[in-house]
């Protein structure tokens, strides 16, 4: 998983609508890789990467779930970039909760405006695009390692058949939380 805050004056996004940012699911791969660098270069930002294990440590936890971990880790952005005001894309229906978990972790007071589809905010699409980008790329980088596995999320044809042929081999890439992960153990555990 790949996370990443945007700072940005309110004076200044006018800057980000013109460069062409919008939501990175609705931009070409060549249009995010196109926009990384300017967004990178003239934009304050932090890019948080959180690796599989990290995942499989929280969702095995009783004290945290994967909107608690995204909620820690978007603390430790704002506690690094420390905006005045922050618009979060909450993953929980529960804005509220979550937004009242994530301001418990927070060091400095930051006004929390919690958003569903938070990326129709110029500031946000752009910590999408920083994001989306720094995914793509590490996938790649895998993929150079252990071979074609398609695009690494569990709808992706691709990603599936990898899985099911290197589900015990390579389990370091893997979430061995994915519900895709341990479905597949259990066919094999059943084989026996």
């Amino acid at each position: 998983m790949v996370m990443c805050g945007v700072v940005i004056e309110e004076d200044r996004i006018d800057e980000l609508v013109a460069l062409g940012v919008k939501d990175s699911k609705k931009l070409s791969p060549k249009k995010r890789e196109a926009l990384f660098e300017p967004l990178k270069n003239n934009f304050k930002h932090m890019i948080v990467i959180v690796h599989a294990a990290d995942i499989d440590i929280a969702l095995n936890s009783p004290d945290l779930n994967l909107n608690w971990l995204e909620a820690i880790h978007t603390a430790d952005v704002l506690n690094e970039l420390k905006p005045d005001k922050a618009i979060v894309d909450s993953p929980s229906n529960n804005k509220s909760a979550y937004g009242a978990y994530l301001g418990g972790l927070l060091k400095h007071k930051i006004e929390l405006q919690m958003e569903h589809d938070a990326e129709r905010f110029a500031p946000v699409a752009a910590a999408s695009i920083l994001a989306k980008v720094t995914r793509d790329r590490i996938i790649e980088e895998l993929k150079k390692k252990y071979g074609d596995f398609g695009s690494g999320y569990p709808s992706d044809p691709k990603t599936k058949k990898f899985l099911e042929e290197n589900h015990e081999k390579h389990k370091e890439i893997f979430r061995t939380s994915w519900a895709s992960y341990k479905k597949m153990n259990q066919k094999t555990l059943g084989n026996y």
